[in-house]
């Protein structure tokens, strides 16, 4: 596997919104560069168990000549609330943080989306770069501009677009990972598989094993591709007021679960769940092939995700998807398939449609 960087660029509707995606090994000693010489003061957002990790970063920006400081924010979804931006928020204001100078989110998923809800509200946006470190994060929360916390009605009702002005996914920081972890990442991978890109299916398909190995150049080509087709999609359409939408397969009724479980269970696993109900409402409609639909049970199963959710809990899921940021007026609006690489979009006006295809994955 080549050990060199592979450049993604993800385009905006002006310059200033372009940004490039790095993708390799040993990415730290580019930070100081992509912050620029107009920046002073870096605030570098992690989460506690990764505070090693947060402290080498701002010690490398440290030894770059950078007033550096370190937030150390709480684990996953619970580092995503307004308590928390709020007091990144004093760590700003106590240590004079202007326009000039930038925040550094490092971590997974939940910080990314923070840090840059942060930078977003923060003298009405400052400079940020993600570097992720784990599989969901690169693939899908450090990619795009779209930024956001959680309240008690749900996740992600409060955010902001605001593109970073360069991400590191930088694939040593894998090999740390729980494997539950990273395939739980596998999911937004998958789901990019089958709304733009079928290579991504065979490859999982054709190397079972390698594709659980984080050090494998199939994992590699994985994340750069799931990452190609979230650059191209938000590029065409970065604020969703169309096409974005697709990447949001699977999310509608996943955010829902997570809700109902109190964000105790992962994203990613989450959404493998919410796939398969889309492909099961997309079958029900006539709009997905038998094939198609089951080839979903082959892929996740395969990979050690759920496919299945608890037939007890549908009310609660059906007030948590009349929630969901797509719900337009009172129809319930679904990324669905007509193929592998062909979504569109499904307003369902009678919640007994969505009753019959959750009963297809109930358990």
């Amino acid at each position: 596997m080549s050990s060199s960087s592979t450049i993604i660029q993800v385009t905006g509707s002006a310059p200033a919104d372009n940004y490039d995606v790095v993708v390799g090994r040993g990415l730290l000693a580019q930070l100081p560069a992509l912050l620029g010489e107009r920046v002073r003061r870096v605030l570098v957002v992690h989460p506690r168990a990764l505070r090693l990790t947060g402290d080498t970063v701002r010690d490398e920006l440290a030894a770059a000549g950078f007033t550096a400081l370190t937030a150390e924010i709480p684990d996953a979804e619970e580092g995503k609330h307004i308590q928390v931006a709020a007091f990144c928020w004093q760590v700003l204001g106590q240590n004079d943080f202007t326009r000039s100078d930038a925040i550094v989110a490092v971590g997974g998923g939940a910080v990314t989306d923070l840090a840059g809800f942060v930078a977003a509200t923060w003298l009405r946006g400052v400079k940020v770069i993600h570097m992720p470190t784990s599989l969901l994060g690169m693939v899908d929360a450090a990619v795009g501009g779209k930024t956001g916390i959680n309240t008690a009605e749900g996740k992600n009702l409060v955010g902001a677009f605001h593109p970073p002005a360069a991400v590191l996914a930088d694939l040593d920081t894998l090999a740390t990972l729980p494997p539950n972890e990273l395939i739980s990442g596998m999911a937004e991978v998958v789901k990019c598989g089958f709304i733009a890109d079928p290579a991504i299916l065979e490859i999982i398909e054709s190397q079972p094993e390698a594709v659980k190995d984080p050090g494998s150049a199939a994992v590699r080509e994985l994340i750069e591709r799931a990452i190609a087709v979230k650059a191209k999609v938000v590029s065409e359409d970065l604020k969703e007021a169309g096409l974005r939408e697709i990447l949001n397969y699977g999310h509608t009724l996943g955010h829902a679960i997570e809700l109902v479980e109190r964000y105790s269970w992962r994203h990613g696993a989450a959404v493998s769940v919410g796939m398969m109900f889309a492909a099961e409402l997309s079958r029900s409609v006539g709009r997905l092939a038998d094939d198609v639909a089951d080839r979903h049970r082959t892929v996740l199963e395969g990979l050690g995700l759920p496919t299945t959710y608890r037939r007890d809990r549908w009310q609660g899921l059906l007030d948590g998807m009349r929630r969901d940021k797509k719900s337009r007026g009172d129809l319930l609006r679904f990324v669905v398939l007509d193929d592998v690489a062909k979504p569109g979009m499904l307003d369902v006006p009678d919640t007994s449609l969505l009753f019959a295809a959750y009963q297809e994955i109930a358990s």
